[in-house]
């Protein structure tokens, strides 16, 4: 089952497997229940006229939070050294039992497919970062997936790590869809993730892990993410990169972000 979010004249409406459900309903209504029953009423649900490509927004909500992982992946451990004065740190949280969690953004920041992403105007250092994002219900279970793009400014997070929000958290930072893949979260422990960006028509970098590269399981960070903290309609969260490119690379104005994970495609351009 795949959910999608659409702009209509009556607002927004989320279809199923292209052809929009009732009107009423919402994604905040959907993630308040069990995950079971979530299916169960998808499955029943009946559907109405066909939902538009062109119309698709962000398949978050105003009100949804949007949760982050890092050091997640080996590669991403060793390049949070080479950018930083303070190895150390990104050494002992890999390795620690508590992971790194971090805010990244709140719902109505949130772009989505084929809408510009945006680099900071005072780093030099921007890079793409794709990620497997967990779609969670208020019930703290696993529903689905869907595509993030966790765009960050390494030159700011590596002059000190506390500079981190500053580096991960602004206007056009955080990219989600193009839509919630509803799946067993076992079919999530393999899957490849892709990344290629282009630059005035040609491929200029390409990269690809598998999330079994992880060094977390998708639960642990569910986890701990809701040991102490209640999301009743639900909650994204982005589970960290294995995709780094090189330290001489960064996003430029134009350039296009394409992530793949699964049969699912996200597409962002890097606006002026």
């Amino acid at each position: 089952m795949y959910l999608t979010r659409h702009q209509t004249p009556q607002g927004s409406r989320l279809a199923l497997d292209g052809a929009f459900l009732p009107l009423h309903l919402n994604l905040e209504m959907l993630l308040e229940l069990p995950r079971a029953t979530i299916i169960q009423l998808l499955q029943t649900l009946p559907t109405t006229t066909k939902a538009a490509d062109e119309t698709l927004l962000p398949p978050v909500e105003a009100k949804h939070e949007v949760w982050a992982s890092g050091v997640t992946y080996l590669r991403s451990r060793e390049a949070r050294e080479s950018e930083s004065d303070a190895k150390d740190v990104y050494e002992k949280v890999y390795d620690a039992i508590r992971p790194e969690l971090f805010f990244k953004s709140i719902g109505w920041r949130v772009v989505g497919h084929e809408m510009p992403i945006r680099i900071r105007q005072d780093s030099y250092w921007n890079v793409a970062e794709p990620e497997l994002t967990l779609v969670i219900n208020g019930h703290r279970e696993i529903v689905g997936f869907c595509i993030g793009n966790d765009v960050s400014s390494r030159d700011i997070e590596g002059a000190n790590p506390l500079y981190l929000p500053q580096a991960k958290i602004y206007n056009g930072s955080c990219a989600i869809g193009p839509g919630i893949v509803i799946i067993d979260p076992d079919r999530l422990r393999d899957i490849v993730i892709e990344m290629e960006v282009v630059r005035a028509g040609e491929v200029i970098f390409c990269g690809e892990t598998r999330s079994s590269q992880m060094k977390r399981s998708l639960e642990e960070l569910v986890d701990f993410l809701t040991k102490e903290m209640d999301f009743p309609n639900g909650v994204f969260l982005m589970t960290g990169t294995g995709i780094v490119p090189a330290d001489d690379f960064s996003l430029q104005p134009a350039d296009v972000v394409r992530i793949c994970i699964g049969s699912q495609t996200l597409i962002n351009s890097v606006s002026n």
